[in-house]
């Protein structure tokens, strides 16, 4: 929907109140055009119910409000003596229209001084628990969001089983697009195995103003673009659309962000011509092919795991044995060149063309547009709001999905002329930032590489803490990864555990509450 359109939906709403509800306000004591101001009739509202006035702010909060509108229901109603199993079920079942039949046909009883502690213990958990997932959604959805790794596209940097805390209020929280869907859960309802929201109504994009912006380096949540796939790594016959904010979530690294100039030369990264330095936390990983003499003794299962990095597709020939390392850090191949019996160490280097790379991963044909793999890819810009670019057969490909999906125009090439929003053109102006997000293990990451860019509405926020880390391989209390656990994300240096700093506090807080209570109970 559009801001007019929303605009008019606010408005039918507002008069709706006010057909319900305009005698209740006046047999609470109020003025009958007072049921009609927008956002002062819920301010009076609250008064005429007893709850804070601040309870308004909630009715406007995307997700939030739908658990507040309940609640409002059930609460007018109480305020007029319908306080009945019957009453509430009515009001909720009914989406508050019930309030109608009270409003037109019965005896209106106003309670201004009715008791606003809940009647029962039913009542008292339901009142808590409704305040508790308020709380937590808006924690959830506008400052912290708990996220799991689930792939190794990070490794090193992010372990599979890291358990993060997710920083929305870094680069600014944005506010939700889907209106209707269940709160904390991204798009599917657990056990259920249903969808967890309407793709309709949708708020237009809006972020809240953050303290810093995003930088090459940084590693990203957002939402995948590509998610139109009922499965990503298979090919469909139709799109599955989802809205952006409940789209797969992502976590990779931005090295590139707008105005950039991107090239990767033999799997480094260069931006604006100037090799991409990594921060000393980043690990870049690729794949080797280790040749070794097939006469010394070598215990590979060990070497392997003492590398820390995985086993690919070895195999074996008449003279000499190779072996093909993934996921090997640049340490670890200088380590393995040491090892005896390890004649060479060579970086496995992809040339062009490959299928699936930008920009033909999204019609999933073979790599026709450049002769780019994803160790030598580009140059490419990654596109600036306000910025204008040419636009002719051949830069087409790149921004097509920008223009088209991302933006909303219409699109079309008829007879080799590019028309937008049926108009000729030769030149674009991008509506919104793009950023360029790449997996530190270069050769087993499903990253912009092929997806293409990530546009500033997708982004979800900044990982800042790893509170958790399980290992799956692990036995007993070794399945934890203490090093981990209470570490950074972003820093100088490498990741220190905060963990027994956080035990020392807890222990301290327990303490001195003991003190605390016996020093109350010696005063009494």
């Amino acid at each position: 929907m559009t801001l007019n359109q929303w605009f008019l939906f606010f408005l039918i709403i507002q008069v709706v109140h006010f057909l319900g509800t305009w005698k209740l306000y006046e047999s609470a004591g109020r003025k009958k055009w007072e049921a009609v101001i927008p956002v002062y009739n819920a301010i009076v509202l609250m008064k005429i119910i007893n709850r804070p006035t601040w309870w308004t702010v909630l009715l406007f909060i995307p997700i939030i409000n739908l658990i507040m509108f309940p609640v409002i229901w059930v609460e007018t109603l109480r305020s007029f003596g319908k306080k009945s199993y019957l009453d509430t079920f009515l009001g909720i079942i009914t989406f508050g229209f019930y309030i109608y039949y009270i409003n037109y046909t019965q005896k209106l009883d106003y309670k201004s001084q009715r008791s606003l502690h809940p009647e029962n213990k039913t009542a008292d958990t339901i009142s808590s628990l409704l305040f508790a997932i308020i709380v937590a959604t808006l924690v959830h959805t506008y400052l912290i969001q708990p996220y799991t790794i689930p792939s190794a596209s990070l490794e090193k940097s992010l372990l599979i089983g890291d358990f993060l805390f997710v920083s929305k209020f870094n680069y600014g929280a944005r506010v939700p697009i889907t209106t209707v869907a269940a709160p904390m859960v991204l798009d599917t309802l657990p056990i259920l195995n249903i969808k967890s929201y309407l793709s309709k109504p949708q708020l237009p994009y809006l972020r809240l103003p953050g303290y810093e912006k995003i930088k090459n380096n940084d590693i990203v949540v957002f939402n995948w673009p590509a998610d139109t796939l009922f499965n990503m790594y298979i090919p469909a016959d139709k799109r599955y659309d989802k809205p952006i904010d409940k789209r797969t979530n992502y976590v990779k690294r931005c090295v590139g962000i707008p105005g950039d100039s991107l090239e990767i030369k033999n799997g480094i990264v260069f931006i604006n011509g100037k090799e991409l330095i990594l921060p000393e936390r980043a690990k870049p990983q690729y794949s080797y092919k280790a040749v070794y003499d097939g006469k010394t003794p070598i215990d590979f299962e060990y070497l392997l795991k003492d590398l820390n990095a995985t086993d690919g597709a070895g195999f074996i020939n008449e003279t000499r044995d190779t072996l093909i390392i993934n996921a090997l850090t640049f340490a670890g191949a200088k380590r393995l060149k040491n090892v005896p019996g390890i004649i060479s160490v060579t970086r496995v280097i992809h040339k062009g063309p490959e299928d699936g790379i930008f920009p033909d991963f999204h019609d999933r044909k073979p790599s026709v547009t450049n002769n780019w793999s994803n160790d030598n890819f580009g140059p490419i810009y990654i596109p600036k709001q306000g910025k204008t670019v040419n636009l002719d057969l051949k830069s087409l490909p790149f921004y097509k999905k920008i223009i088209s999906e991302y933006e909303g125009n219409t699109l079309k090439v008829v007879a080799n002329i590019i028309y937008i929003n049926n108009k000729k053109t030769t030149t674009y102006t991008f509506k919104q930032n793009y950023y360029w997000m790449m997996g530190d293990n270069r050769h087993n990451s499903l990253d912009a590489r092929y997806f293409g860019y990530t546009p500033e509405d997708h982004i979800v926020g900044k990982p800042i803490f790893i509170w958790m880390s399980w290992d799956t391989n692990g036995k007993g209390l070794n399945k934890i990864r203490w090093d981990r656990v209470f570490t950074t994300v972003n820093g100088e240096g490498q990741p220190q555990s905060y963990f027994k700093l956080f035990l020392l506090g807890l222990a301290a807080f327990f303490v001195g509450e003991y003190f605390l209570k016996k020093r109350k109970e010696k005063n009494n």
